[in-house]
């Protein structure tokens, strides 16, 4: 018997909430919008388009549609940047029990998304996949060295992930709420590929099944990938075979860092073979600072994309970072030298602490003060 004393729902609650994290999708949102609800005819559904204050309008689009049809919803992110982080935003922000993921460029088949869920109501699976590599899929005109990389992607993903997944680099899914809520605080969060982080992060093998889709061509807008995909791809890799207790930057930062030692000893060598020995002070200061210039902008570029900094705010993160890198260099040699004319360890050893303590001082103060906040889109 129902209680007369309850407030009625204006309307049910969501059954499916489909997740578009957007950049720059301004002229795809009403599209979108009309391909998911005449796709999920019949069905309960929100859409939450999470987009990361975009310069176009997006959100204004978005918001504008929400006027007209309160199934869709818009959270904007200001000050940070990410495809997989948008996702799991989007998908926390929901109570529907069943999460889709696409994109928002058109490119996903949205007729597939009712198949999807009738697999997942039948109780027997955790996450439905849109598969490009099952026989009936595709990747539409891909340039054959995407298809190259795409491919290699995919095998190193499926060697991370123990479980025979053809397309486990697919942006296209749904998944049953309860399997996000319980690995959502072991998801890294980093680069553009959620799928393959969920899968790695679950607690137990995901029941999964994949459906064919053909990747269709973008339709408006400006591709999301870029140099940096890779990277970004690697440091996942690399986050989830360390494991959570390393900050993911640190790992980005410590990396760069390393090239740095590359950097620093061509520009000496350079410097000392046209100048000669004489000159190893002005040598060993200059390519000090060439090093610590190419940290800095392969840092804003690569381990803080997503709070780069950009015209004034470029010079004072610059020097900010060389200030703290110069400190940190002191410290590097006080510990090493403290440890090794104490005794207390051989030289690769004090070499190698001197080394930890400099990168942990380096990544925590420019972290703070160099990036401290993210930089105007």
């Amino acid at each position: 018997m129902s209680d007369p004393t309850a407030t009625p729902l204006p309307c049910p609650p969501p059954e499916v909430a489909v997740v578009i994290p957007t950049y720059k999708e301004a002229e795809n949102v009403e599209e979108i919008v009309r391909r998911v609800g005449a796709a999920l005819d019949g069905v309960a559904w929100e859409l939450i388009f999470v987009d990361d204050d975009s310069p176009d309008g997006t959100c204004e689009r978005a918001r504008a549609a929400a006027r007209r049809d309160p199934r869709v919803r818009v959270l904007q992110r200001v000050g940070r940047r990410g495809l997989s982080s948008a996702c799991i935003e989007g998908m926390l922000a929901t109570s529907a029990p069943h999460l889709a993921v696409m994109d928002g460029d058109l490119q996903h088949d949205e007729s597939l998304l009712p198949r999807m869920l009738e697999a997942l109501r039948a109780g027997d699976l955790d996450i439905v996949v849109g598969s490009r590599y099952v026989e009936g899929g595709g990747v539409g005109d891909w340039h054959p060295q995407r298809q190259a990389m795409s491919r290699l992607a995919t095998r190193i993903g499926q060697r991370l992930i123990h479980a025979d997944l053809q397309d486990p680099m697919s942006g296209f899914f749904m998944v049953r709420a309860d399997v996000i809520q319980s690995c959502v605080r072991r998801l890294s969060g980093v680069g553009f590929k959620i799928l393959l982080d969920i899968f790695s992060s679950a607690e137990r093998p995901l029941r999964f099944r994949e459906l064919p889709f053909t990747f269709r061509q973008r339709q408006a807008g400006a591709s999301k990938l870029d140099n940096a995909v890779l990277w970004e791809y690697l440091l996942m890799l690399s986050q989830k075979l360390i494991g959570p207790y390393i900050p993911v930057r640190f790992i980005a930062f410590s990396l760069i860092g390393g090239l740095g030692i590359f950097v620093h000893m061509a520009v000496l060598w350079l410097i000392l073979s046209t100048a000669g020995s004489g000159a190893f002070l002005i040598g060993q200061t200059s390519a000090a600072l060439v090093a610590m210039t190419s940290n800095f902008f392969l840092n804003n570029l690569l381990t803080y994309r997503d709070m780069r900094l950009r015209g004034a705010q470029l010079l004072r993160g610059w020097l900010s970072f060389v200030l703290a890198c110069s400190i940190g260099a002191l410290a590097n040699v006080g510990i090493a030298n403290y440890l090794f004319q104490s005794g207390r360890s051989g030289w690769f050893l004090s070499a190698l602490a001197g080394i930890l303590v400099g990168a942990v001082w380096n990544y925590a103060v420019t972290a703070v003060y160099t990036w401290k906040r993210p930089a105007a889109a």
